[in-house]
């Protein structure tokens, strides 16, 4: 196991390295971010060099990767266009958005996998049609019109909610965020525990354990639960930063400063500091969820093993 995970360590190198690259080129080249400090008016050449040369921006496209790189090694991620740290950004946006990921995470384990259980134990009758229509409804509608539809009628109309989420963005205000923001993702995850429940229901393993008179209760969960739900925490898994990343929409119609505001404001104003560096945190989560659910297949399948 020790041997397996050093390997996978050496082989996020390359891939953090190569993910950083891309963004990095990607973002410099939406446009000259120099012209959205000006305001409306053109910067005059004096001003606009100055800035690039205060930013960095008057090197070549690699030297400047290099030197970020460099920086962001020692912890510094760069300076925003408005003097404010990224360091700083990053620490007032992260928290909230991992507790809005916590709440949206919880509802996919919890509601996804149980409705998934249950339609695959009963593929066929009207409980499973009636789930499988509604995650199809789900899985249409865009994730803003769940969001506008629920904030409007749970925080206009009838007042159970607070319609903008505080600065604080607690957990019980995270709680119809984070619905919206796994709506989609619950549904797949549904689907896919119902399919593979369904499937390894009819597994030589499962009959032999139902032959020998263990109670049916042991039987799904200890045996039919555990092998169905390796590709399950392989989606699970790499929602993880797929939330994260894409909560922009969820983020800007509840007003939650997190993550994806952060992206957005970075995005609209061409900030390059402020996106590369919260894409680059990003990429490292993508990484260590995938590592995470590699070992935690072994938990689920003891016939894994890593050499």
């Amino acid at each position: 196991m020790g041997r397996y995970v050093v390997r996978r360590l050496l082989q996020m190198i390359p891939v953090f390295i190569g993910a950083t690259l891309l963004i990095f080129l990607m973002v410099n080249v939406m446009g000259d971010p120099i012209a959205g400090l000006c305001g409306e008016r053109q910067c005059d050449p004096a001003t606009a060099a100055q800035l690039k040369k205060e930013f960095g921006l008057d090197k070549p496209v690699w030297q400047q990767y290099l030197t970020y790189m460099g920086n962001v090694f020692t912890g510094d991620f760069g300076t925003a266009f408005n003097g404010q740290k990224v360091t700083e950004l990053m620490a007032s946006a992260f928290p909230v958005t991992i507790r809005l990921t916590i709440v949206a995470i919880f509802f996919e384990i919890v509601i996804g996998i149980t409705l998934g259980v249950i339609t695959g134990l009963k593929r066929g009758r009207p409980v499973d049609t009636s789930v499988l229509l509604l995650t199809l409804v789900v899985i249409s509608v865009p994730t803003f019109v769940t969001g506008l539809l629920l904030q409007l009628l749970l925080g206009v109309e009838w007042g159970w909610i607070k319609p903008s989420v505080s600065p604080e963005a607690t957990f019980g205000e995270l709680i119809v965020p984070g619905l919206v923001l796994a709506s989609v993702s619950l549904a797949y995850v549904t689907r896919l525990t119902r399919t593979s429940i369904a499937e390894n229901r009819r597994s030589d393993y499962v009959r032999t354990a139902v032959a020998k008179g263990l109670p049916r209760q042991r039987v799904i969960v200890r045996h039919l639960l555990r092998n169905s739900l390796i590709p399950v925490v392989t989606f699970i898994g790499t929602d993880i930063g797929a939330l994260m990343g894409g909560a922009i929409v969820t983020e800007r119609i509840f007003n939650i400063h997190g993550v994806g505001y952060q992206l957005y404001q970075g995005i609209l104003r061409q900030n390059t500091q402020t996106v590369v560096g919260f894409v680059t945190v990003l990429v490292l989560v993508f990484l260590v969820a995938n590592l995470l659910v590699d070992l935690l297949y072994a938990v689920l399948d003891p016939r894994i093993r890593y050499a």
